[in-house]
Protein backbone atom coordinates (compact mmCIF):
# COMPACT_ATOMS: atom_id res chain seq x y z
CA UNK A 1 0.00 0.00 0.00
CA UNK A 2 2.76 2.63 1.10
CA UNK A 3 4.99 1.60 -2.18
CA UNK A 4 5.99 4.37 -4.32
CA UNK A 5 4.56 6.83 -1.64
CA UNK A 6 6.94 9.16 0.47
CA UNK A 7 9.12 7.87 3.40
CA UNK A 8 6.86 8.84 6.52
CA UNK A 9 3.27 8.53 5.08
CA UNK A 10 2.79 5.75 7.20
CA UNK A 11 4.58 7.02 10.90
CA UNK A 12 1.98 9.93 9.71
CA UNK A 13 -1.23 7.77 9.35
CA UNK A 14 -0.20 6.23 12.60
CA UNK A 15 0.07 9.43 14.39
CA UNK A 16 -3.47 10.38 13.39
CA UNK A 17 -5.08 6.86 13.81
CA UNK A 18 -4.17 7.11 17.38
CA UNK A 19 -6.00 11.04 17.75
CA UNK A 20 -8.84 9.49 16.04
CA UNK A 21 -9.38 6.61 18.04
CA UNK A 22 -9.28 8.88 20.93
CA UNK A 23 -11.58 11.77 19.71
CA UNK A 24 -13.89 9.27 17.53
CA UNK A 25 -14.28 7.45 21.52
CA UNK A 26 -15.80 11.34 22.73
CA UNK A 27 -17.53 12.03 19.58
CA UNK A 28 -19.66 8.83 18.83
CA UNK A 29 -21.87 9.52 22.12
CA UNK A 30 -21.33 12.97 22.86
CA UNK A 31 -24.84 14.50 21.88
CA UNK A 32 -26.60 11.22 23.54
CA UNK A 33 -24.18 11.44 26.47
CA UNK A 34 -25.06 15.42 27.16
CA UNK A 35 -28.54 14.49 26.70
CA UNK A 36 -28.13 11.57 29.18
CA UNK A 37 -26.10 13.21 32.14
CA UNK A 38 -27.57 16.67 31.90
CA UNK A 39 -31.10 16.04 30.93
CA UNK A 40 -30.73 18.41 27.71
CA UNK A 41 -33.33 18.30 24.81
CA UNK A 42 -32.19 17.27 21.81
CA UNK A 43 -31.49 20.39 20.33
CA UNK A 44 -29.43 21.82 23.58
CA UNK A 45 -27.29 18.86 22.78
CA UNK A 46 -27.42 19.52 19.49
CA UNK A 47 -26.57 23.04 19.76
CA UNK A 48 -23.40 22.23 21.98
CA UNK A 49 -22.10 19.55 19.50
CA UNK A 50 -22.40 22.36 16.82
CA UNK A 51 -20.39 25.24 18.61
CA UNK A 52 -17.90 22.11 19.65
CA UNK A 53 -17.51 20.51 16.09
CA UNK A 54 -17.29 23.62 14.60
CA UNK A 55 -14.59 25.00 17.22
CA UNK A 56 -12.53 22.48 16.18
CA UNK A 57 -12.17 23.09 12.99
CA UNK A 58 -12.27 27.25 13.44
CA UNK A 59 -9.40 27.07 15.89
CA UNK A 60 -7.12 24.70 13.17
CA UNK A 61 -7.53 27.91 10.97
CA UNK A 62 -6.01 29.47 13.74
CA UNK A 63 -3.59 26.30 14.32
CA UNK A 64 -2.44 26.61 10.43
CA UNK A 65 -1.56 30.53 11.36
CA UNK A 66 0.44 29.38 14.54
CA UNK A 67 2.37 26.92 12.70
CA UNK A 68 3.04 29.03 9.45
CA UNK A 69 4.08 31.74 11.55
CA UNK A 70 6.58 30.15 13.82
CA UNK A 71 7.41 27.61 11.48
CA UNK A 72 7.36 24.78 14.01
CA UNK A 73 5.09 23.17 12.70
CA UNK A 74 6.15 19.84 14.53
CA UNK A 75 6.43 21.65 18.16
CA UNK A 76 2.66 22.83 17.24
CA UNK A 77 1.14 19.22 16.51
CA UNK A 78 2.69 17.72 19.88
CA UNK A 79 1.08 20.82 21.87
CA UNK A 80 -2.49 19.91 20.22
CA UNK A 81 -1.72 15.97 21.50
CA UNK A 82 -0.91 17.31 24.85
CA UNK A 83 -3.54 19.60 25.48
CA UNK A 84 -6.23 17.17 24.34
CA UNK A 85 -5.46 14.77 26.49
CA UNK A 86 -6.05 17.44 29.25
CA UNK A 87 -9.30 17.93 28.07
CA UNK A 88 -10.01 13.92 27.83
CA UNK A 89 -8.96 13.83 31.59
CA UNK A 90 -11.71 16.18 32.59
CA UNK A 91 -14.41 14.38 30.93
CA UNK A 92 -13.32 11.04 32.53
CA UNK A 93 -14.27 12.31 35.60
CA UNK A 94 -17.30 10.61 36.90
CA UNK A 95 -19.55 13.12 38.80
CA UNK A 96 -23.05 13.12 39.56
CA UNK A 97 -24.85 16.04 37.68
CA UNK A 98 -27.63 16.91 40.03
CA UNK A 99 -29.68 20.64 40.40
CA UNK A 100 -27.26 21.82 42.98
CA UNK A 101 -24.25 21.06 40.79
CA UNK A 102 -25.38 21.66 37.07
CA UNK A 103 -24.23 25.53 37.33
CA UNK A 104 -20.51 24.46 37.45
CA UNK A 105 -20.73 20.78 35.89
CA UNK A 106 -21.99 21.76 32.20
CA UNK A 107 -19.72 25.00 32.08
CA UNK A 108 -16.88 22.19 33.06
CA UNK A 109 -17.79 20.06 30.56
CA UNK A 110 -17.95 22.52 27.79
CA UNK A 111 -14.63 24.13 29.04
CA UNK A 112 -12.86 20.43 28.54
CA UNK A 113 -14.65 20.05 24.99
CA UNK A 114 -12.78 23.81 24.07
CA UNK A 115 -9.73 21.91 25.10
CA UNK A 116 -10.24 19.15 23.12
CA UNK A 117 -11.37 21.45 19.95
CA UNK A 118 -8.02 23.53 20.26
CA UNK A 119 -5.60 20.83 20.38
CA UNK A 120 -7.15 19.45 17.79
CA UNK A 121 -7.15 22.58 15.88
CA UNK A 122 -3.34 22.33 16.43
CA UNK A 123 -2.94 19.27 15.45
CA UNK A 124 -4.99 18.22 12.61
CA UNK A 125 -4.12 20.89 9.77
CA UNK A 126 -1.24 21.20 10.44
CA UNK A 127 -0.22 16.93 9.87
CA UNK A 128 -1.76 17.16 6.88
CA UNK A 129 0.05 19.90 5.97
CA UNK A 130 3.18 18.13 6.44
CA UNK A 131 1.24 15.39 4.11
CA UNK A 132 0.79 17.96 1.34
CA UNK A 133 4.69 19.04 1.93
CA UNK A 134 6.17 15.51 1.74
CA UNK A 135 4.02 14.85 -1.87
CA UNK A 136 6.12 18.32 -2.60
CA UNK A 137 8.69 17.15 -2.58
CA UNK A 138 8.52 13.52 -3.56
CA UNK A 139 6.89 15.50 -6.80
CA UNK A 140 10.00 17.69 -6.61
CA UNK A 141 12.73 14.36 -6.33
CA UNK A 142 10.81 12.73 -9.44
CA UNK A 143 10.55 15.93 -11.44
CA UNK A 144 14.73 15.60 -11.36
CA UNK A 145 13.95 12.38 -13.52
CA UNK A 146 11.92 13.10 -16.08
CA UNK A 147 8.60 14.01 -17.39
CA UNK A 148 6.79 10.67 -16.80
CA UNK A 149 8.40 10.13 -13.69
CA UNK A 150 6.83 13.68 -12.61
CA UNK A 151 3.29 12.59 -13.93
CA UNK A 152 3.44 9.37 -11.93
CA UNK A 153 4.41 10.68 -8.61
CA UNK A 154 1.75 13.70 -9.42
CA UNK A 155 -0.80 10.76 -9.86
CA UNK A 156 0.14 9.28 -6.32
CA UNK A 157 -1.09 12.61 -3.85
CA UNK A 158 -4.75 11.63 -4.27
CA UNK A 159 -4.17 8.27 -3.58
CA UNK A 160 -1.84 9.25 -0.88
CA UNK A 161 -4.57 11.03 1.08
CA UNK A 162 -6.77 8.22 0.64
CA UNK A 163 -4.17 5.57 2.41
CA UNK A 164 -3.94 8.73 5.29
CA UNK A 165 -8.03 8.86 5.34
CA UNK A 166 -7.93 5.42 6.00
CA UNK A 167 -6.07 4.62 8.85
CA UNK A 168 -8.22 7.66 10.26
CA UNK A 169 -11.13 5.69 9.96
CA UNK A 170 -9.58 1.97 11.53
CA UNK A 171 -9.36 4.80 14.85
CA UNK A 172 -13.22 5.75 14.01
CA UNK A 173 -14.44 1.98 13.66
CA UNK A 174 -13.38 1.18 16.85
CA UNK A 175 -13.65 4.08 18.98
CA UNK A 176 -17.83 3.57 19.02
CA UNK A 177 -17.60 0.40 20.97
CA UNK A 178 -15.64 1.53 23.32
CA UNK A 179 -17.81 4.17 25.34
CA UNK A 180 -21.54 1.54 25.05
CA UNK A 181 -19.24 -1.58 26.20
CA UNK A 182 -18.10 0.22 29.33
CA UNK A 183 -21.50 1.23 29.96
CA UNK A 184 -23.25 -2.02 29.35
CA UNK A 185 -20.16 -3.43 31.34
CA UNK A 186 -21.01 -0.90 34.24
CA UNK A 187 -24.80 -1.55 34.25
CA UNK A 188 -24.31 -4.97 34.55
CA UNK A 189 -21.81 -4.65 36.97
CA UNK A 190 -24.96 -2.73 39.25
CA UNK A 191 -27.62 -5.13 37.96
CA UNK A 192 -29.26 -3.30 35.48
CA UNK A 193 -29.36 -3.12 31.67
CA UNK A 194 -29.71 -0.73 28.90
CA UNK A 195 -32.06 1.00 27.22
CA UNK A 196 -31.92 4.04 25.08
CA UNK A 197 -34.96 5.86 26.14
CA UNK A 198 -34.87 5.30 29.48
CA UNK A 199 -32.54 8.58 31.14
CA UNK A 200 -34.84 11.22 29.45
CA UNK A 201 -37.60 9.68 31.27
CA UNK A 202 -35.96 9.41 34.33
CA UNK A 203 -34.41 13.20 33.59
CA UNK A 204 -38.54 14.14 33.08
CA UNK A 205 -39.63 12.12 36.52
CA UNK A 206 -36.59 13.58 38.54
CA UNK A 207 -37.83 17.56 36.96
CA UNK A 208 -41.70 17.16 36.83
CA UNK A 209 -42.14 14.35 39.75
CA UNK A 210 -46.25 13.75 39.93
CA UNK A 211 -46.83 15.92 37.13
CA UNK A 212 -45.26 14.31 34.90
CA UNK A 213 -48.00 12.73 31.98
CA UNK A 214 -50.13 9.24 32.25
CA UNK A 215 -48.38 7.90 28.80
CA UNK A 216 -44.96 9.08 30.00
CA UNK A 217 -44.92 7.83 33.84
CA UNK A 218 -46.68 4.43 31.99
CA UNK A 219 -43.49 4.10 29.48
CA UNK A 220 -41.10 5.00 32.34
CA UNK A 221 -42.67 2.14 35.16
CA UNK A 222 -42.43 -0.31 31.84
CA UNK A 223 -39.09 0.42 31.13
CA UNK A 224 -37.70 0.76 34.82
CA UNK A 225 -39.18 -3.22 35.07
CA UNK A 226 -37.46 -4.39 31.78
CA UNK A 227 -34.02 -3.04 33.04
CA UNK A 228 -33.88 -4.60 36.32
CA UNK A 229 -35.18 -1.77 38.31
CA UNK A 230 -37.75 -1.58 41.25
CA UNK A 231 -40.94 0.68 41.16
CA UNK A 232 -41.22 1.09 44.89
CA UNK A 233 -38.83 4.41 44.84
CA UNK A 234 -38.78 5.76 41.58
CA UNK A 235 -36.72 8.95 42.95
CA UNK A 236 -33.99 6.91 43.82
CA UNK A 237 -34.42 4.53 40.75
CA UNK A 238 -33.70 7.16 38.01
CA UNK A 239 -30.67 8.82 40.05
CA UNK A 240 -29.25 5.66 40.61
CA UNK A 241 -30.07 4.90 37.14
CA UNK A 242 -28.48 8.22 35.18
CA UNK A 243 -25.16 7.59 37.46
CA UNK A 244 -24.70 4.21 36.75
CA UNK A 245 -25.44 4.81 32.78
CA UNK A 246 -23.16 7.96 32.27
CA UNK A 247 -20.38 6.73 34.51
CA UNK A 248 -19.38 4.04 32.10
CA UNK A 249 -19.08 6.97 29.49
CA UNK A 250 -16.94 9.01 31.75
CA UNK A 251 -14.66 5.48 31.89
CA UNK A 252 -13.87 5.29 27.96
CA UNK A 253 -12.75 8.84 28.18
CA UNK A 254 -9.77 7.40 29.75
CA UNK A 255 -8.83 5.13 26.64
CA UNK A 256 -8.90 8.86 25.05
CA UNK A 257 -6.00 9.43 27.28
CA UNK A 258 -4.13 7.02 26.60
CA UNK A 259 -4.74 7.38 23.04
CA UNK A 260 -3.28 10.80 22.85
CA UNK A 261 -0.13 9.73 24.69
CA UNK A 262 0.30 7.08 21.91
CA UNK A 263 -0.20 9.37 19.30
CA UNK A 264 2.24 11.83 21.03
CA UNK A 265 5.13 8.91 21.21
CA UNK A 266 4.61 7.75 17.42
CA UNK A 267 5.16 10.90 16.71
CA UNK A 268 7.76 12.37 18.59
CA UNK A 269 9.44 8.75 17.37
CA UNK A 270 9.09 9.93 13.54
CA UNK A 271 9.62 13.38 13.68
CA UNK A 272 13.25 13.63 12.03
CA UNK A 273 11.44 12.13 9.08
CA UNK A 274 8.78 14.77 8.32
CA UNK A 275 9.80 17.95 6.46
CA UNK A 276 8.83 21.27 7.49
CA UNK A 277 5.87 22.59 4.92
CA UNK A 278 6.80 26.42 3.19
CA UNK A 279 10.00 26.87 4.97
CA UNK A 280 11.72 29.82 3.03
CA UNK A 281 14.31 30.50 1.56
CA UNK A 282 16.50 33.45 2.35
CA UNK A 283 17.56 34.02 -1.26
CA UNK A 284 13.87 33.96 -2.82
CA UNK A 285 13.16 37.13 -2.71
CA UNK A 286 16.12 38.26 -5.17
CA UNK A 287 15.27 35.84 -8.28
CA UNK A 288 12.50 37.21 -9.71
CA UNK A 289 11.85 40.29 -11.72
CA UNK A 290 8.95 42.55 -10.97
CA UNK A 291 7.25 41.29 -14.22
CA UNK A 292 7.14 37.98 -12.58
CA UNK A 293 6.00 39.08 -9.08
CA UNK A 294 3.07 40.16 -10.64
CA UNK A 295 2.39 37.19 -12.53
CA UNK A 296 2.85 35.11 -9.52
CA UNK A 297 0.66 37.29 -7.68
CA UNK A 298 -1.89 37.11 -10.03
CA UNK A 299 -1.45 32.67 -10.20
CA UNK A 300 -1.58 33.18 -6.28
CA UNK A 301 -4.48 35.19 -6.38
CA UNK A 302 -6.34 32.54 -9.21
CA UNK A 303 -5.49 29.70 -6.85
CA UNK A 304 -7.17 31.34 -3.53
CA UNK A 305 -9.99 32.10 -5.90
CA UNK A 306 -10.57 28.45 -6.66
CA UNK A 307 -9.91 27.47 -3.12
CA UNK A 308 -12.42 29.58 -1.70
CA UNK A 309 -14.85 28.19 -4.54
CA UNK A 310 -14.27 24.59 -3.14
CA UNK A 311 -14.61 25.60 -0.06
CA UNK A 312 -18.15 26.93 -0.52
CA UNK A 313 -19.12 23.41 -1.57
CA UNK A 314 -17.15 21.61 1.21
CA UNK A 315 -19.56 23.55 3.40
CA UNK A 316 -22.42 22.72 2.69
CA UNK A 317 -21.36 18.84 2.03
CA UNK A 318 -20.34 18.88 5.87
CA UNK A 319 -23.63 20.34 6.86
CA UNK A 320 -25.15 17.15 5.56
CA UNK A 321 -22.89 14.58 6.70
CA UNK A 322 -21.91 15.46 9.87
CA UNK A 323 -25.58 14.73 10.54
CA UNK A 324 -24.32 11.57 11.74
CA UNK A 325 -23.56 13.15 14.92
CA UNK A 326 -26.46 14.63 15.37
CA UNK A 327 -30.20 13.72 13.78
CA UNK A 328 -29.11 10.46 12.66
CA UNK A 329 -27.76 9.34 15.84
CA UNK A 330 -30.88 10.61 17.27
CA UNK A 331 -32.58 8.76 14.58
CA UNK A 332 -30.99 5.22 15.12
CA UNK A 333 -32.23 6.01 19.44
CA UNK A 334 -35.76 6.72 17.95
CA UNK A 335 -36.83 4.80 15.29
CA UNK A 336 -34.50 1.63 14.49
CA UNK A 337 -34.61 -1.01 16.47
CA UNK A 338 -31.69 -0.75 18.81
CA UNK A 339 -32.26 -3.96 21.18
CA UNK A 340 -28.65 -5.77 20.25
CA UNK A 341 -26.67 -2.79 19.13
CA UNK A 342 -26.42 0.64 20.93
CA UNK A 343 -27.32 3.62 18.61
CA UNK A 344 -24.06 5.06 19.35
CA UNK A 345 -22.10 1.73 17.52
CA UNK A 346 -23.95 2.50 14.01
CA UNK A 347 -20.97 5.43 14.31
CA UNK A 348 -18.86 2.16 13.32
CA UNK A 349 -20.41 1.77 10.04
CA UNK A 350 -19.35 4.72 8.14
CA UNK A 351 -15.29 4.15 8.94
CA UNK A 352 -16.40 -0.03 8.28
CA UNK A 353 -17.32 1.12 4.70
CA UNK A 354 -14.58 3.59 4.34
CA UNK A 355 -12.09 0.80 5.12
CA UNK A 356 -13.71 -1.71 3.08
CA UNK A 357 -14.53 0.99 -0.58
CA UNK A 358 -10.97 3.20 -0.19
CA UNK A 359 -9.39 0.18 -2.03
CA UNK A 360 -11.64 -0.05 -4.92
CA UNK A 361 -12.09 3.41 -5.35
CA UNK A 362 -8.44 3.80 -5.42
CA UNK A 363 -8.60 1.38 -8.12
CA UNK A 364 -11.23 2.81 -10.02
CA UNK A 365 -9.64 6.25 -10.28
CA UNK A 366 -6.21 4.28 -10.77
CA UNK A 367 -7.38 2.32 -13.75
CA UNK A 368 -9.35 5.32 -15.55
CA UNK A 369 -5.72 7.18 -15.17
CA UNK A 370 -3.83 4.39 -16.53
CA UNK A 371 -6.38 4.21 -19.82
CA UNK A 372 -5.71 8.43 -20.14
CA UNK A 373 -9.63 9.00 -18.63
CA UNK A 374 -8.62 10.61 -15.31
CA UNK A 375 -11.49 12.46 -13.61
CA UNK A 376 -10.14 15.28 -12.13
CA UNK A 377 -10.39 16.22 -8.46
CA UNK A 378 -12.73 18.75 -8.64
CA UNK A 379 -15.04 16.60 -11.00
CA UNK A 380 -14.89 13.88 -8.58
CA UNK A 381 -16.30 16.55 -5.96
CA UNK A 382 -19.09 17.20 -7.57
CA UNK A 383 -20.26 13.45 -8.15
CA UNK A 384 -19.14 13.24 -4.65
CA UNK A 385 -22.56 15.79 -3.77
CA UNK A 386 -24.58 13.85 -6.41
CA UNK A 387 -23.83 10.52 -4.08
CA UNK A 388 -24.69 12.28 -0.69
CA UNK A 389 -27.84 13.64 -2.58
CA UNK A 390 -28.97 9.79 -3.12
CA UNK A 391 -28.15 8.55 0.40
CA UNK A 392 -30.86 11.31 1.43
CA UNK A 393 -33.24 10.51 -1.13
CA UNK A 394 -33.35 7.17 -0.01
CA UNK A 395 -33.74 7.75 3.77
CA UNK A 396 -36.45 10.28 2.94
CA UNK A 397 -38.35 7.75 1.07
CA UNK A 398 -38.07 5.30 3.57
CA UNK A 399 -38.97 7.56 6.18
CA UNK A 400 -42.29 8.88 4.21
CA UNK A 401 -43.60 5.08 3.32
CA UNK A 402 -43.58 4.16 6.86
CA UNK A 403 -45.52 7.54 7.58
CA UNK A 404 -42.76 8.68 10.67
CA UNK A 405 -43.64 11.82 12.19
CA UNK A 406 -41.65 14.46 13.79
CA UNK A 407 -39.68 12.46 16.76
CA UNK A 408 -41.31 14.56 19.40
CA UNK A 409 -44.98 13.05 18.21
CA UNK A 410 -43.33 9.27 17.79
CA UNK A 411 -41.88 9.53 21.37
CA UNK A 412 -45.38 10.07 22.89
CA UNK A 413 -46.61 7.19 21.12
CA UNK A 414 -46.87 3.79 23.43
CA UNK A 415 -43.24 1.14 24.03
CA UNK A 416 -45.61 -1.07 22.26
CA UNK A 417 -46.33 1.19 18.86
CA UNK A 418 -43.40 2.53 18.75
CA UNK A 419 -41.32 -1.24 18.86
CA UNK A 420 -44.06 -2.16 15.49
CA UNK A 421 -42.82 1.12 13.75
CA UNK A 422 -39.10 1.18 14.28
CA UNK A 423 -36.77 0.50 11.45
CA UNK A 424 -34.55 -2.84 10.76
CA UNK A 425 -30.56 -1.70 11.25
CA UNK A 426 -30.54 -2.40 7.25
CA UNK A 427 -31.59 1.12 6.72
CA UNK A 428 -28.40 2.52 8.45
CA UNK A 429 -26.50 0.21 6.70
CA UNK A 430 -27.89 1.99 3.29
CA UNK A 431 -27.08 5.17 4.20
CA UNK A 432 -23.98 5.23 5.51
CA UNK A 433 -22.68 3.36 2.64
CA UNK A 434 -23.70 5.82 0.36
CA UNK A 435 -22.88 8.65 2.32
CA UNK A 436 -19.28 7.07 2.77
CA UNK A 437 -18.79 6.68 -0.73
CA UNK A 438 -19.70 10.84 -1.18
CA UNK A 439 -17.21 10.92 1.72
CA UNK A 440 -14.20 9.28 -0.53
CA UNK A 441 -15.25 11.61 -3.06
CA UNK A 442 -14.87 14.64 -1.02
CA UNK A 443 -13.23 14.57 1.61
CA UNK A 444 -9.87 12.90 0.94
CA UNK A 445 -9.62 14.64 -2.43
CA UNK A 446 -10.74 17.58 -1.32
CA UNK A 447 -7.53 18.03 0.99
CA UNK A 448 -5.77 16.79 -2.22
CA UNK A 449 -6.96 19.52 -3.80
CA UNK A 450 -6.37 22.18 -0.99
CA UNK A 451 -2.25 20.93 -1.19
CA UNK A 452 -2.37 21.50 -5.00
CA UNK A 453 -3.75 24.97 -4.67
CA UNK A 454 -2.23 26.24 -1.73
CA UNK A 455 0.90 28.63 -1.82
CA UNK A 456 4.01 27.30 -0.89
CA UNK A 457 4.60 29.78 2.48
CA UNK A 458 0.25 28.95 3.25
CA UNK A 459 0.26 25.59 3.32
CA UNK A 460 -0.92 25.16 6.76
CA UNK A 461 -2.98 28.44 6.42
CA UNK A 462 -4.82 26.78 3.75
CA UNK A 463 -5.16 23.76 5.23
CA UNK A 464 -7.20 25.35 8.20
CA UNK A 465 -9.12 27.14 5.66
CA UNK A 466 -10.34 23.55 4.62
CA UNK A 467 -11.37 23.01 8.03
CA UNK A 468 -12.48 26.44 8.48
CA UNK A 469 -14.98 25.12 5.88
CA UNK A 470 -16.00 22.74 7.79
CA UNK A 471 -16.40 24.42 10.67
CA UNK A 472 -18.85 26.75 8.70
CA UNK A 473 -20.78 23.67 7.81
CA UNK A 474 -20.62 22.63 11.03
CA UNK A 475 -22.28 25.75 12.78
CA UNK A 476 -25.33 24.68 11.20
CA UNK A 477 -25.39 21.22 12.62
CA UNK A 478 -27.97 22.47 15.17
CA UNK A 479 -30.83 23.09 12.09
CA UNK A 480 -30.89 19.11 11.66
CA UNK A 481 -32.18 18.10 15.48
CA UNK A 482 -34.67 21.03 15.15
CA UNK A 483 -35.85 20.22 12.00
CA UNK A 484 -35.94 16.25 13.25
CA UNK A 485 -38.33 17.59 16.38
CA UNK A 486 -40.50 19.98 14.22
CA UNK A 487 -41.29 18.25 11.08
CA UNK A 488 -42.62 14.98 9.79
CA UNK A 489 -38.81 13.26 9.59
CA UNK A 490 -39.27 12.58 5.27
CA UNK A 491 -39.30 16.47 5.02
CA UNK A 492 -35.85 16.77 7.85
CA UNK A 493 -33.90 14.41 4.97
CA UNK A 494 -35.32 15.85 1.86
CA UNK A 495 -34.14 18.98 2.84
CA UNK A 496 -31.01 17.88 2.96
CA UNK A 497 -31.27 16.08 -0.26
CA UNK A 498 -32.25 19.70 -2.01
CA UNK A 499 -29.09 21.01 -0.49
CA UNK A 500 -26.77 17.96 -2.05
CA UNK A 501 -28.21 18.44 -5.50
CA UNK A 502 -28.09 22.17 -5.95
CA UNK A 503 -24.33 21.75 -4.94
CA UNK A 504 -23.83 19.56 -7.19
CA UNK A 505 -25.04 21.82 -9.97
CA UNK A 506 -22.99 24.74 -8.86
CA UNK A 507 -19.83 22.16 -8.56
CA UNK A 508 -19.95 21.00 -12.06
CA UNK A 509 -20.99 24.51 -13.35
CA UNK A 510 -17.43 25.51 -11.86
CA UNK A 511 -15.52 22.34 -13.06
CA UNK A 512 -13.60 23.52 -16.23
CA UNK A 513 -12.23 26.43 -14.38
CA UNK A 514 -11.28 24.46 -11.56
CA UNK A 515 -9.55 22.58 -14.07
CA UNK A 516 -7.63 25.39 -15.74
CA UNK A 517 -6.31 26.79 -12.68
CA UNK A 518 -5.12 23.29 -10.74
CA UNK A 519 -3.01 22.43 -13.95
Amino acid sequence: MFKNHPKGLLQAALSNMGERFGYYIMNAVLVLFLCSKFGLSDESGGLIYSFFYAGIYILSLVGGIIADRTQNYKGTIMTGLIIMALGYVILAIPILATSGNISWLLPLTCVALFLIAFGNGLFKGNLQAIVGQMYDNFEAEAAKKGEEALRIAKGQRDSGFQIFYVFINIGGLLAPFIAPYLRQWWLGVNNLTYDAGLPALCHQYLNEGAAMSADAMANLNELVVKVGGATSDLSAFCTQYLDVFNTGIHYSFIASVVAMLISLLIFVASKKMFPTPGKKKAVASVDYTEEEKVAMAKEIKQRMFALFAVLGIAVFFWFSFHQNGTSMSLFARDFVHTDTLAPEIWQAVNPFFVIVLTPIIMWLFGTLTRKGKEISTPKKIAYGMGIAGIAYLFISIYSGMKGYPSAEDFRILSEGVKDGMKAAPWVLIVYYFFMTVAELFISPLGLSFVSKVAPKHLQGLCQGLWLGATAVGNLLLWIGPLMYNKWPIWICWAVFLIVCVISMGVMFGMVKWLERVTK
